[in-house]
């Protein structure tokens, strides 16, 4: 479902139920799940504005209210984004500043063919997938067995059809003969990426292609880029991506005269000028997250290595 969008919700779907910025659920809208025992209850999910039967939601229209038994929510459709902010964690996340600036750096379209490793909880594999879109494919990795087998089943539940996950330690055995020379691009988010960028020559197709990968210590970074100088990369580059809020608001000031017969005593709102003005909003800065470093591998015929 995360492939195109629908007017209506349909059992089997999972829906963004949206409280506030603060209170966003991902739900499946389904008759029973399990409870935290293991045991098979009905779907009712407890919120501060009372109870949702979540089966209920079937025929409403996404965009619409939802009736709780103490108020109410909007019931939407769930892309990327929302489902970065609602998604369960199994390890740390790559959140929207960031995938941002991943996809522009990998220099992805639609038809694309990209490996992704680690998988993870999933944050970034979702949003490869709406780029490439069904037309190209995501070749995700995890070395945690369980984790990817819990990717695996959301991915099939989310209809992304166009992302196959592997449990696979691609340090040691590298991504598979099976994608050599067949991918477009190549990201890495692993402890120590510089170890994996052989194989990623590997799997880049015989034109080049992008790599990218996102460490949070400078070590790492200094590593991965030798590698890559190493190994006939170009264009190396790595940027941080801070976020930083700002309040835009109307301020009032008044007019410079600088006229005889101006006097400051009898100022007033007459001479006063409104204005919009875009000032920095209270520290609410995201901390650092991680390094984004990107490189270009040319066509086999240009590739220079040391």
């Amino acid at each position: 479902m995360f492939n195109q969008f629908k007017a209506i919700v349909e059992e089997g779907d999972t829906v963004i139920l949206y409280l506030s910025p603060f209170q966003v659920f991902a739900l499946p809208v389904k008759d029973t799940i399990k409870n935290k025992h293991g045991v098979m209850v009905e779907n009712i999910f407890q919120t501060s504005y009372g109870a949702l039967k979540v089966k209920d939601l079937v025929g409403v229209k996404y965009g619409s209210k939802a009736k709780l038994s103490k108020g109410w929510g909007f019931v939407l459709y769930p892309t990327p984004e929302l489902w970065t902010q609602t998604l369960p964690h199994r390890t740390q996340i790559i959140y929207t500043p960031d995938i941002s600036v991943i996809i522009m750096q990998l220099e992805l379209k639609p038809g694309d063919v990209v490996i992704e490793s680690g998988t993870g909880s999933g944050s970034l594999s979702h949003s490869l997938a709406r780029t490439v879109q069904q037309s190209g494919h995501v070749y995700t990795f995890d070395f945690h067995e369980d984790r990817a087998r819990i990717a695996t089943e959301e991915f099939q539940t989310h209809g992304l059809t166009q992302v196959t996950c592997q449990h696979r330690d691609v340090v040691q055995d590298g991504f598979g003969e099976e994608l050599n020379n067949k991918v477009d691009a190549v990201f890495l988010d692993l402890p120590h990426p510089w170890l994996a960028v052989e194989s990623a020559v590997k799997s880049l197709k015989s034109r080049g292609g992008r790599f990218c990968s996102f460490s949070p210590c400078i070590e790492q970074v200094q590593r991965t880029c030798e590698s890559l100088r190493k190994l006939g990369f170009v264009d190396i580059n790595t940027v941080e991506c801070l976020q930083k809020e700002f309040s835009v608001g109307y301020r009032n000031l008044p007019l410079a005269e600088f006229g005889e017969s101006y006097n400051h005593q009898n100022d007033n709102s007459n001479t006063r000028h409104k204005f919009v003005s875009v000032t920095p909003a209270t520290p609410t800065m995201q901390g650092h997250t991680g390094y984004i470093t990107s490189a270009t591998l040319p066509p086999v015929h240009v590739r220079v290595t040391s």
